[in-house]
């Protein structure tokens, strides 16, 4: 029998599509070509940065239409992370828009029916008893898909939960508290974090960590605030305080190197993911590595070194719009590239501006 995966998603795979407006609404005219997307396939990518394709999987459900560009790059980062399932509901592949309106507003409405993901569809499949667990959702589907987890016999995944932008609301508020219980990782934005909570802006990190203490009531281990170009707020269960780990590209880069930040957090999971599995083995070496003092609890050496992974996935997310694309290095070790640059080199230079 296959050795269980290391991370499945229950996120959908959808091909975006984008339509570019001008203030008023009108449209530009200029034009973007289609790419994958879907917040799973985010997530999935941003620990490939760091696993093997045999470590992952997800189900892609393939319409008739499905282009040749697309299949093409999901084979590049892996056969071996995608199970292909054909729809026989007669529509096509999922598809979405993106509405871009300006610099700074952004709508998004699906084009195509959507085929929703269930814990119990990866039984009988590699996908079966994965050892983490992503997905992003409202807190009431959250809880039926753990009720469905429960059902299979000797599956207890490390689960990672985004709550759904549309779900971070203070009504939501009471149904989010109800299933944390089962929530092993909880990681809203600071905007999401601050809309559930009622907090009002601009966002601090004072005000982030407050929020942090709020939330984790009732999680299993972690809380991790994601705080775009301020970093990330990561808060382990039992420990006194958090740290934060700074995002990786510095204010004066951002302006040449963030193209687009769709799909940034999603990726950051993904990266969390990888570096827990990476650093689990020997926490206090890789504390030691990035030159942090040491905490109260072995617990938060793990998830605060776990976060300069993500931090560095994250970063492949924002200089392209869809995903970031693989290659190999010419160095002897055959070592994988990412947008020709490499994730340890990236990691070494998060490391080195934070303990300088």
């Amino acid at each position: 029998m296959a050795a269980s995966k290391t991370l499945c998603t229950l996120g959908m795979f959808i091909i975006d599509q984008f339509e570019l407006r001008d203030e008023s609404g009108e449209l530009t005219g200029r034009t973007q070509p289609e790419a994958i997307g879907g917040g799973g396939t985010y997530c999935l990518i941003g620990a490939r940065i760091w696993l093997p394709p045999t470590d992952l999987g997800m189900i892609v459900d393939r319409g008739d239409d499905f282009p040749s560009v697309i299949q093409g790059q999901l084979s590049s980062y892996g056969e071996e992370m995608w199970l292909y399932r054909s729809r026989t509901d007669g529509n096509p592949t999922l598809r979405a828009v993106n509405i871009y309106r300006g610099e700074n507003n952004r709508g998004f409405a699906y084009l195509t029916t959507k085929v929703r993901i269930e814990p119990d569809q990866f039984i009988g499949t590699p996908l079966a008893r994965s050892k983490y667990l992503h997905f992003v959702c409202s807190p009431a589907r959250a809880q039926k898909i753990m009720s469905q987890v429960e059902e299979v016999y000797g599956w207890q995944p490390v689960t990672v939960y985004e709550p759904i932008p549309s779900s971070c609301t203070p009504q939501e508020l009471p149904a989010l508290r109800a299933i944390l219980h089962k929530i092993d990782i909880l990681s809203p934005n600071a905007d999401e974090a601050f809309t559930l909570l009622s907090i009002p802006k601009p966002v601090t990190k004072e005000k982030v960590e407050a929020a942090a203490s709020a939330l984790i009531v009732g999680v299993r281990k972690a809380l991790i605030i994601r705080s775009g170009a301020m970093g990330s707020y990561t808060l382990a269960v039992g420990a006194q305080r958090g740290y934060w780990v700074p995002a990786f590209w510095t204010e004066k880069e951002a302006a040449s190197k963030i193209v687009d930040v769709t799909g940034a957090g999603n990726m950051f999971l993904g990266g969390l993911v990888a570096g827990l599995e990476k650093t689990s083995g020997d926490v206090v070496q890789g504390l030691t590595y990035f030159g942090l003092e040491a905490p109260q609890t072995l617990t938060l050496k793990t998830w605060t070194v776990a976060s300069f992974f993500a931090s560095v996935s994250a970063s492949y997310a924002l200089e392209q719009v869809g995903l970031p694309s693989v290659g190999k290095s010419r160095a002897e070790d055959n070592s994988e590239l990412w947008n020709g640059d490499s994730p340890v080199s990236r990691l070494e230079t998060l490391r080195s501006r934070v303990a300088a």
